[in-house]
């Protein structure tokens, strides 16, 4: 208990050369005393490992392999298996000391059999990433990467989710002009933080699967594993999903999947892609009248905005800007964390510059409008923060100049638009 008390002493002030020795007695002799000695033993080791090398840094190693798999031996209410492997797996791989195969082994055992506890995002990409890697290496078939690719994303999507919820509810008391306790800060703060952390670790998930997902790739083998699949709900989800994103739709087998999954499980899913099937035929209407009914049909927020996300999507591509306006603002009234829609929306705004406005400056202010939509975007949703920022400085720098505000004697005016944006932009003093 003394030794528990002095390591705990120095580890709170950072001073993890004092710990190591009273840890040490502690972990050695009481594993089972408190879950300080895993909470503090794994900062002392770690910090011992930045500074060690050869045969005296191997042993660092070893003894955080062997914490790692004792807090789960005694505090298995605090840790859990998943959490656990993914420690392992990832010091491993940090460190060389595992192969590729052997670590593969730790994270498909973490994410086979405690999926819902596996939500490290360094490891989840890591369990994706070498799942490629052995396929490269001619040791896994194409399906098990899509499969593989398909989990992981619906993992994240998960975590997002209930990120996404924290999110709105702060963002609502924040715009109610609600104050934030401590508590509530503190929660805000990390889930932006682990929302940004998702949002990165899902972007290099889909540039290591880059090409691979192709079309060229893609539907040979959908065509191949059709028929013994085809009243299987989740794979006809996942794998009109891929075509849809992958911009595949035009071909036969979209169809095929679409009307399988309505057939097999009708949902707002497949009434979304029956919508898709629609638009590729030019029947605006019937496409629109599908849409509809996949928005009305599902109950979950989260796939409701995403499924407005998507519908948004179609109508910008297709050049229907104030149409798809009406779906990215619907789309932040059921999730205001939503900063992709704050980004097509100022997006939107940026290509209507030059119906807006009867002079240069008026129609060039209209990106000062635009870069403001995508600051909110950053503010609510720190997943795409860094794009939101490349994409608002390069609005401002289309904007009217400091030279331009001067001569036309606006700073400090208001801009009236008077096209579909409507609103108003106050000229900065610049």
């Amino acid at each position: 208990m003394t030794n528990l008390s002095v390591f705990g002493e120095h580890a709170k002030v950072k001073n993890y050369d004092a710990a190591y020795e009273p840890w040490k007695m502690v972990f050695d002799n009481c594993p089972e005393i408190h879950p300080a000695t895993y909470i503090y033993g794994e900062r002392i080791l770690k910090d011992k490992l930045s500074k060690s090398s050869g045969a005296e840094h191997e042993g660092y190693i070893n003894t955080l392999m062997s914490v790692y798999d004792k807090e789960l031996e005694y505090f298995p209410k605090r840790y859990s298996k998943a959490d656990v492997l993914a420690k392992k797996a990832l010091l491993m791989y940090n460190e060389k000391s595992g192969t590729d195969q052997e670590i593969l082994g730790l994270l498909d055992d973490a994410f086979q059999n405690d999926r819902d506890n596996f939500s490290n995002p360094k490891a989840l990409y890591l369990y994706f990433s070498l799942v490629v890697d052995e396929y490269e290496a001619g040791n896994k078939d194409l399906q098990e990467v899509f499969d593989t690719y398909d989990a992981v994303n619906e993992r994240i999507d998960g975590e997002l989710e209930d990120l996404s919820k924290v999110l709105d509810k702060y963002l609502q008391k924040e715009e109610a002009g609600e104050m934030l306790n401590s508590k509530d800060k503190r929660r805000f703060s990390n889930a932006k933080i682990n929302t940004s952390s998702y949002g990165k670790i899902q972007n290099s998930i889909d540039a290591k699967l880059g090409d691979l997902a192709d079309c060229e790739n893609l539907i040979p083998l959908l065509e191949k594993n059709f028929e013994e699949k085809k009243n299987d709900a989740q794979w006809l989800k996942r794998s009109a999903g891929r075509m849809d994103g992958k911009e595949c739709s035009d071909d036969p087998m979209f169809i095929k999947l679409v009307e399988a999954l309505h057939k097999v499980e009708p949902s707002a899913k497949s009434a979304y892609y029956l919508g898709v099937l629609k638009d590729k035929k030019g029947s605006a209407s019937e496409a629109l009248k599908y849409y509809n009914e996949a928005v009305s049909l599902e109950t979950n927020s989260y796939d409701k905005a995403s499924i407005l996300y998507k519908i948004g999507l179609k109508y910008k591509n297709a050049g229907q800007g104030t149409t798809a306006y009406k779906y990215f603002k619907r789309v932040l009234d059921v999730q205001p964390s939503n900063g992709r829609a704050y980004l097509q929306i100022a997006g939107l705004y940026a290509s209507s510059a030059n119906q807006c406005g009867s002079t240069t400056f008026e129609k060039r202010a209209v990106y000062w409008k635009a870069a403001q939509m995508a600051r909110k975007a950053a503010q609510v949703d720190p997943s795409v923060k860094s794009q939101a920022a490349q994409t608002a400085a390069s609005y401002e720098g289309r904007a009217p100049s400091k030279q331009d505000v001067f001569s036309s004697g606006m700073a400090g005016k208001t801009v009236q638009f008077k096209c579909w944006i409507g609103g108003s932009i106050k000229v900065p003093n610049l």
